[in-house]
């Protein structure tokens, strides 16, 4: 089980981390939680009324990683080749996607952060062995969505943009300053990997 995700029976994951391990996990979750932000007005509002129908930002991050985690809806190469009339269409398009849309999914995303943090607090790292952690099936979807999350955002720091650039993170030599962002990004993904095959039928 050690570095990667098995199955428990009737359902969820669970896996074996070090004090490491659940260090630098638990580290990259809180930054992502620090560049999502808070909810709108920084706070949890009384009104949960107000709080749904809250208009979010229509303009598209400026942070990199953010513009990855929470992308324009209308984009892509058909936006690219477009006239520029359609082209001015297709952002007034994901302008008002966005708006109704990017508060809910930076919802969503905290949530699964702290998810991650308060499962990773729940154990204790024992020195030897470390810990084994236990998610439920509804914890194991939240811990996938944000491992994703953490991989884009590590990817987007790296200028990860398709598989030929994965494979030159491979090639990296030792003394490269990324070396240890890409070893946590390929380290993910395998995390990734097995967590999706245990929530596979």
């Amino acid at each position: 089980m050690p570095g990667h995700f098995e199955p428990l029976p009737g359902g969820g994951a669970a896996v074996a981390l070090d004090e490491v391990e659940i260090s630098i996990i638990r580290s990259l979750a809180v930054q992502l939680l620090e560049l999502i932000g808070p909810g709108p007005g920084g706070e949890v509002s009384d009104d949960p009324l107000a709080e749904l129908f809250a208009e979010g930002p229509s303009e598209p991050p400026s942070d990199p990683v953010l513009k990855r985690l929470f992308p324009d809806a209308y984009s892509g190469p058909d936006v690219e080749a477009a006239s520029p009339e359609q082209a001015e269409e297709q952002r007034a398009y994901s302008s008002e996607f966005r708006r109704f849309t990017e508060n809910d999914l930076r919802a969503g995303k905290r949530d699964n952060a702290l998810v991650v943090i308060r499962s990773l607090d729940g154990v204790a790292a024992t020195g030897e062995g470390g810990a084994v952690l236990k998610l439920t099936s509804e914890e194991s979807k939240q811990w996938l969505s944000c491992l994703n999350d953490l991989r884009l955002a590590i990817g987007s720091r790296l200028d990860v943009v398709d598989e030929e650039d994965t494979d030159l993170l491979y090639r990296l030599p030792d003394e490269d300053p990324r070396k240890p962002m890409v070893m946590a990004y390929l380290w993910l993904g395998g995390l990734q990997e097995t967590l999706v095959e245990t929530l596979m039928p």
